[in-house]
């Protein structure tokens, strides 16, 4: 087993694009790729599926036990496959306490990293500030570099004789080129299942990456993946034996790890879209609302009754619900919209939230069940979203927060009887 990691010094250099494109431009040469997002974005995971056709995995090294993180990868790549992982944010960007950086995961788990660099504003500068990410730690391989947002056969000139001056290996240079920028909304890209061109823009990258990279090349820096997986590796408990789970485009924002984690503990999962007024299974005994943009189709959910009679049902003979960010959202009593108009939600539990009053809540948490109604032990989380809490009503309170800092956040979300929820997206046990 292998790994190459797609970084970059900073957020928005393009790698997302250089990832999608060299995962497209080896599954159509045949090679047998994993694809991995690292860090705890739930958006770029589904391009990452569309682009190689394999269901893409978090590998969080702040919010994951590095037993969980090994056991993904070996899944990932039982059958030989090469992993290749996207990082997050910059190289050496973390937690607020400073772990959890792509350069930890790289780290652990042995991934060569090539670098995208954003050119549009350097030229021979790029030389210091590749060779200043190459020297910053001995236990990361930067193998090389793809420049991006080259502007012409001048400007690649004077980068490239930087570069080679410095012993740097260059994989591949793209030009400036309008057509490789996806489209982005308040929590990040416009999701794939929303993007109506996004067989074509895939193509267009793997066209533009596999014409400037020697991709078979790129592949062969890949590293031999680090330690060995745990053979009883613990996850994150299933809700239930039989679980129905939400996924359309308001409610995608689950994690596939959690997911396939509670089918390797035995649980079976379905699928239902509240947004097609679809009822879960009957014979579930938990349903699990992800989440996702209810702000923006506030109005459809609202009226899909037999979305919302079927979940009422399940509620009364005692199933166990929970929501998670816009799947909180869903349970409480009404969502302000944007515009400011008022939605009725599930009205389960005794919450209004409001995405007319913004304000942003970003960060890694550790959250503690106040009781152990509905989890057991600490746990890992990210928290991310714009939406406000109007009002709380009585119930019990769910988890007992902190921030990566270790400062106390007090308690967050909401129990009653069997439905629970809270803005917290659950990742991984932490001891």
């Amino acid at each position: 087993m292998s790994g190459l990691m797609i970084a970059a010094p900073s957020s928005g250099s393009g790698k997302t694009t250089v990832t999608l494109g060299l995962l497209r431009a080896l599954a159509r040469r045949g090679v047998s790729i994993a694809p991995g997002k690292a860090g705890p974005d739930y958006i770029d995971p589904a391009f990452h599926t569309a682009a190689s056709g394999k269901a893409c995995l978090n590998y969080d090294p702040w919010a994951m036990r590095p037993e969980l993180l090994l056991t993904n990868a070996a899944a990932a790549a039982k059958d030989g496959s090469t992993l290749i992982v996207e990082a997050m944010m910059g190289l050496y960007d973390g937690a607020a306490d400073g772990t959890g950086s792509p350069a930890d995961l790289a780290a652990t788990l042995g991934l060569a990293v090539v670098l995208v660099v954003d050119c549009a504003r350097l030229s021979h500068s790029v030389a210091a500030l590749v060779r200043g990410y190459m020297d910053h730690r001995d236990d990361v391989r930067v193998a090389g570099v793809i420049l991006n947002r080259v502007g012409s056969d001048r400007h690649e000139a004077m980068l490239r004789d930087a570069l080679d001056r410095a012993g740097v290996a260059i994989c591949g240079v793209l030009r400036q080129d309008g057509a490789l920028k996806l489209p982005e909304r308040h929590l990040g890209l416009v999701q794939a299942g929303e993007h109506g061109s996004l067989e074509a823009f895939i193509e267009h990258a793997a066209a533009c990456v596999a014409s400037v990279c020697d991709v078979e090349a790129l592949l062969a820096t890949a590293s031999p993946l680090r330690g060995k997986p745990a053979q009883d590796a613990r996850m994150l408990r299933p809700l239930g034996q039989r679980i129905a789970v939400a996924r359309d485009v308001a409610f995608a924002f689950s994690y596939e790890h959690v997911l396939s984690g509670w089918m390797r503990q035995g649980a079976d999962i379905s699928f239902f879209s509240p947004l097609a007024d679809e009822a879960p299974d009957a014979g579930a005994d938990a349903i699990y609302l992800p989440g996702g943009y209810p702000e923006l189709h506030a109005e459809r959910l609202a009226g899909a009754w037999r979305f919302r009679t079927a979940v009422h049902v399940a509620a009364v003979r005692g199933a166990r619900i929970f929501g998670e960010c816009g799947g909180y959202m869903t349970l409480g009593e009404g969502l302000v919209a944007a515009d400011g108009r008022r939605y009725e939600m599930l009205g389960l539990l005794p919450l209004v939230t409001s995405f007319a009053e913004r304000k942003r809540h970003l960060g890694y948490r550790r959250v503690a069940p106040v009781d152990n109604a509905f989890f057991e032990g600490p746990m890992t989380a990210h928290e991310f979203h714009y939406s406000t809490i109007v009002s709380e009503g009585a119930a019990e309170p769910l988890f007992a927060v902190s921030d990566a800092a270790g400062v106390d956040l007090g308690n967050a979300g909401l129990r009653r009887g069997s439905v629970a929820g809270s803005f917290m997206h659950l990742i991984d046990l932490s001891e």
